[in-house]
């Protein structure tokens, strides 16, 4: 017990001198640096067929599944951003109650992840950080009452979705043709709304009715 926990120690002592010696490129990162842009289409569409769109005029907020509707300055932005875009692909602007061929839904998704630290398998495996010699108990092993610690992670995401009307009576179906979804730190902010919303469409050289 005494040398496996010896050995422990050291492999922590070279880990922490390391560690202490090199830089950490992610704890480093601007909240633009850290943001990451997905977007993913329907391949069968060609969007250049559709001619007006519309968007909503509040945000659904999902928080862990439960979903309402906002508008704050920072989502208004957002959405004023959206349209911006969509009318520089040469899309045109209508209200809903227009027939418009398309439909764009803003969503604030908020999402807390859950774990479990066990404390009886890291004593199991490792006898604690001290060898219980050291306290003058030798051959005693190390009881946690406490066996499990659970964390949580809480994140925020956005996503644009794009809502295919033109045929939905039809079909009797909506069926979203475009997504777009930012992540990472810093997303719910006003002065760089644009900025983000121009990185979605950036990405999606498709999307445009020109």
């Amino acid at each position: 017990m005494k040398s496996k926990n010896v050995l422990w120690l050291t492999i922590l002592a070279l880990g922490a001198m390391f560690s202490g010696c090199t830089k950490d490129p992610v704890a480093n990162l601007t909240a633009e640096e850290s943001r990451i842009y997905i977007t993913d289409h329907d391949s069968t569409v060609n969007f250049s067929t559709f001619k007006t769109f519309s968007i909503s005029d509040s945000v659904a907020v999902i928080n862990d599944g439960r979903a309402s509707k906002e508008i704050t300055a920072t989502d208004r932005a957002f959405i004023d951003a959206v349209k911006s875009e969509m009318q520089a692909k040469g899309f045109t602007l209508v209200n809903k109650s227009a027939n418009p061929d398309l439909g764009i839904n803003v969503s604030r998704i908020y999402n807390t992840s859950t774990g479990i630290v066990s404390y009886r398998n890291y004593y199991d495996m490792y006898g604690g950080y001290y060898d219980p010699y050291y306290w003058g108990y030798g051959g005693y092993g190390y009881y946690s009452p406490y066996s499990y610690a659970t964390y949580s992670i809480r994140e925020g995401a956005l996503s644009i979705d794009m809502l295919n009307l033109k045929n939905a009576a039809a079909s009797n179906r909506i069926n979203v043709i475009w997504t777009g979804l930012i992540r990472g730190s810093g997303i719910f902010n006003s002065s760089t709304a644009a900025d983000q919303v121009k990185m979605l469409f950036n990405q999606s050289a498709y999307l445009k009715n020109q």
